[in-house]
């Protein structure tokens, strides 16, 4: 049982049969009446995002869920391979359950992915991956002094800000928490 005392950004809940991820939480203590929790949860099986405020000291149960390690094989028209690390079985997704990771995942590369009662919720990538650069427009010489960026297209078609002296060819790393630019692979 979780008690809304250990809410935090990141945890996961279970409301009505459905399993709820905690993106921002709010402990209120008003001057009049009782503390409360204001949150803002996203159901990890749908992916809407939710406004709930509850009273201190409710307690929900904890969503029975379990990752597992897998290997991203292919892109097959409209499905993703995967296959589980330990097991060999394999496992096809749809564009919409790999959305959000769809821009840094590259073949081979190893994920994890959220299962809720042997249902597969959301792929969890590593925070930093190694990718290529296979276009982007060239950097104007002189024009660094403003820390400029520029829009780089990855190997896995994906899109990204990085500073103007980054050249096509590059491997660059990326914190796939923020999309961000973190430094050159050298």
């Amino acid at each position: 049982m979780i008690s809304t005392a250990d809410f935090r950004n990141g945890a996961k809940i279970e409301i009505d049969g459905d399993p709820y991820r905690i993106v921002e939480s709010q402990h209120v203590k008003p001057g009049k009446g009782g503390a409360f929790v204001r949150t803002k949860l996203k159901n990890l099986r749908t992916g809407n995002q939710l406004d709930k405020t509850f009273r201190s000291g409710e307690r929900f149960n904890e969503p029975d869920l379990s990752e597992q390690e897998m290997q991203f094989l292919y892109r097959q028209d409209e499905e993703f391979h995967f296959m589980n690390t330990q097991s060999y079985e394999q496992l096809f997704l749809s564009p919409t359950q790999v959305e959000l990771v769809k821009d840094f995942l590259k073949e081979d590369m190893i994920v994890s992915i959220l299962f809720y009662q042997g249902e597969p919720l959301e792929v969890v990538l590593p925070n930093f991956v190694e990718l290529t650069i296979v276009e982007t427009p060239p950097g104007i010489r002189g024009d660094t002094a403003t820390g400029g960026a520029k829009v780089a297209k990855l190997e896995t078609g994906g899109t990204v800000k990085v500073p103007l002296f980054i050249e096509e060819g590059t491997v660059i790393k990326i914190d796939t928490r923020t999309a961000s630019y973190v430094e050159r692979v050298k």
